[in-house]
This record gives structure tokens, C-alpha cells and sequence, in this order.
């Protein structure tokens, strides 16, 4: 395919567009973190015969498998590109696998801030092309049919994986730097933020409609942490992104922030400037949207264990849900990513329940 072409067919449902710029939506758009992938047998077809990071790597695959769900789910308003956060690190010269019941694992973590320096900032936007290509095949794929979400992982989230080696459920070598070496850390944020604001620059250009950044670590910060380790990085993505945008002459796309475990700083996240503020499931709408005001769209926030309830259960929760959080300036979410074994009858329930909601 010729990935140059950027003449994409027109955008039939702009649902999810319109409610995180704060406009008017005939029903309340929803999507869900992860719908293209584990749960789906589909996918898991693809995986079968291939490598994760394959997938990610090859426009084609990882066309087919952010299409699967669309294919499924007829209430869907959005598709997110298929790839992962830590195809970052890898473009800066980490090895990162996929393992089998482990998830990502780095062979060779940071262990000294000295090592910072030899991670390749240089090219490594280019080197992250196949996003982008899988982005442009995907836009011209779906037919217009809902937009496409690009994404990245924020950088203190991307620097803990690549401290700890991996997931983590204490931090406790990330925190020990945070501790010990402020002024690396600093060093090695602000390197991971200048690649992450071409990285989604890059997005734009080949199509992605929508931006979402993760900072899925944010549970493990204190508030007043948060405010020194997230909130400068979380703030220069928005505005660099925007500013380059405007210098290329390129249309502006809506930002989705998702703090998971954030919750103490959502007052903070107003202030950062993205259109949309994502919430995880501990967080009661109504003092949310208390706290946020009413200029700023919240996405989520259905528990993803509730999808393991009784259909008529997983309906009464999603139309509760919903009232809460109201038509205007929302977006129907999980609180997280949708988990491995979740039957897929509970996502059809889910997805139709939102519409029915209004």
C-alpha cells in the first residue's frame, strides 16, 4: 500500500470527536481500553502465528486486529491503533519482549543513571514508522466508519518499565531513583518527553484522530510526587504537540489524559490543557466532574471485573453509570483496559447498554 496517501474516506460517525470537544452527541460515545485484543478469539488467532511485537511491527497485522473488534461490536464509536507503550524504549535501543504470563519483560532494565546516556533519542521517531503506517492503512481501512485513537505511554509510567524491567507492583527501584537521583530522572523525563511529542506528531500526520496519553503508574505516586514527576512532562506533551501542529499547518486533534490511580490529582489534570481526563474506576463521577468543571470531558469508568456480572447485572451498573456522569462532555469507558477472560457477550451488553442510556 502506498502509505503516503493521506486522502482517507470521510468520517460517517463523529461521536467521540464531538463529545471530547465539548460539543453536542446524539448518544454517548464508548470504546474501551484494549478492545483489540486477549478476549478476542479472533486475536488470538493472529497470536498464534505471531510474535506480539510482530504485530505491532506490521502495518497489516496490527490493521486486522484494531479492525476485529468493529467487526464485533456494532455500537463501537472509536478504534484504537494496535501497538503498546513500549514500543518506545525499544526505538530507544532497549530490548523489551513479550513474554506468556509474564507480559513485557526488559532483559537489560536501567540499572545506572549513567546509562541513560546511551539511550538513542536520535532517529528514534523514524524508527517507530510502522505506527504510523499501520495508522494510515488502518484510516484507510475502517472506511470512515469511527475515528482511530492513537496513543502513547506518559513518561514517567515508560521510564518505570524501563527501570524496574518490567511491570511492577511495589516500584521500589523507580522510587529508590526518585529518591536518590531527582536530577537524572529529571534528565531521562524530559529526554522520553521530546520523542513522545514527535512520536504523536508523527500519529497526527498519518492519521490518528484522537491522541491518548497513559500514565498508567500514577497509582504508584503521592500527589505531591505526581505534581513533581508527572505533571511537567503530562503539560509540555500537550502544549508541544499543539505547537507543532499549528507550525506544520496541520488540523488540531482532541488529547485524552489517563492518570490511572490519579484520582488525588484530578484538580491538577484540569490544568494540563487536554480536552479529555480519563478515570479509573475508583473515582465517583459526580465529584469528578465537581472537581474538573464543566469545560472538560470525562472519559471511563466501569470496574473491568464488572464485565464478569450477569448480563441484565453489567446493564443496570453501565445505565447507573452513565446517569451519573451525564450526555454532556462524555466519553463510556472501562476505568482500565478490559481483561483476558471476559466473555464477550458482557462487551455487546456493555456497548449497547451506553446508547441505550441516553
Amino acid at each position: 500500500m502506498d502509505f503516503s496517501n493521506k486522502q482517507f474516506p470521510l468520517l460517517k460517525n463523529d461521536r467521540l470527536l464531538r463529545a471530547a470537544r465539548g460539543q453536542e452527541v446524539d448518544k454517548v460515545p464508548v470504546w474501551v481500553m484494549r478492545q483489540a485484543g486477549r478476549y478476542l478469539p479472533e486475536f488470538q488467532a493472529v497470536r498464534a502465528k505471531h510474535d506480539f511485537f510482530t504485530v505491532c511491527r506490521t502495518p497489516e497485522l496490527a490493521c486486522e486486529v484494531t479492525l476485529q473488534p468493529l467487526r464485533r461490536f456494532e455500537h463501537l464509536d472509536a478504534s484504537i491503533i494496535f501497538s503498546d507503550i513500549l514500543v518506545i524504549p525499544q526505538a530507544l535501543g532497549m530490548t523489551v519482549e513479550m513474554h506468556p504470563g509474564k507480559g513485557p519483560v526488559f532483559p537489560n532494565p536501567l540499572q545506572d543513571v549513567s546509562e541513560i546516556n546511551n539511550l538513542k533519542e536520535e532517529g528514534a521517531v523514524s524508527r517507530l514508522s510502522y505506527v504510523g503506517d499501520a495508522i494510515t492503512l488502518t484510516r484507510h481501512k475502517i472506511e470512515g466508519k469511527v475515528p482511530l485513537i492513537g496513543f502513547t505511554g506518559a513518561p514517567f509510567t515508560l521510564m518505570g518499565y524501563m527501570i524496574e524491567g518490567g511491570g511492577s507492583k511495589t516500584m521500589s527501584k523507580t522510587k529508590d531513583w526518585l529518591e536518590k537521583y531527582p536530577k537524572d530522572v529529571h534528565r531521562l523525563l524530559a529526554l522520553l518527553t521530546r520523542v513522545i511529542i514527535n512520536y504523536l506528531v508523527m500519529q497526527v500526520e498519518s492519521g490518528a484522530q484522537l491522541l491518548q496519553v497513559f500514565e498508567s503508574s500514577a497509582d504508584h505516586l503521592t500527589r505531591e510526587q505526581f505534581i513533581e514527576f508527572s505533571t511537567p512532562y503530562l503539560k509540555d506533551i500537550r502544549s508541544g504537540v499543539k505547537n507543532i501542529l499549528n507550525e506544520k499547518n496541520i488540523e488540531q486533534v482532541p488529547m485524552t489524559v489517563f492518570a490511572k490511580g490519579g484520582g488525588h490529582s484530578l484538580d491538577i489534570q484540569a490544568d494540563l490543557g487536554y480536552e479529555t481526563i480519563g478515570l479509573d474506576w475508583t473515582v465517583d463521577p459526580i465529584e469528578a466532574r465537581k472537581i474538573v468543571g464543566e469545560n472538560i470531558t470525562l472519559q471511563g469508568n466501569l470496574d473491568p471485573q464488572d464485565l464478569y456480572k450477569r448480563p441484565d447485572e453489567i446493564k443496570t451498573l453501565t445505565i447507573d453509570m452513565v446517569k451519573k456522569f451525564g450526555k454532556h462532555r462524555y466519553i463510556a469507558n472501562l476505568g482500565h483496559g478490559i481483561t483476558p477472560q471476559t466473555p464477550i457477550e458482557s462487551m455487546t451488553v456493555f456497548t449497547e447498554s451506553v446508547h441505550e442510556a441516553v
